[in-house]
């Protein structure tokens, strides 16, 4: 079964480059895709794999 993601959107953040993803909520989780690509499609996750990517996000895990 194939879920369609609802009302994506992208980050204010990311108003102003070219290098963005954009979420769309679907059951359970949310489904991401490239902004340049969207005909490449999108992954799916689960929303507590969703909310501990965004919490290591949000304390710098990723940071360079």
């Amino acid at each position: 079964m194939t879920l369609r993601p609802i009302a994506w959107r992208k980050s204010g953040r990311s108003t102003n480059t070219d290098n963005c993803v954009e979420v769309g909520r679907v059951g359970g989780g949310a489904a991401v895709r490239d902004t340049k690509h969207r005909a490449a499609g999108h992954f799916t996750t689960t929303r507590p794999q969703w909310t501990a990517f965004i919490g290591a996000i949000k304390t710098g895990r990723y940071d360079s």
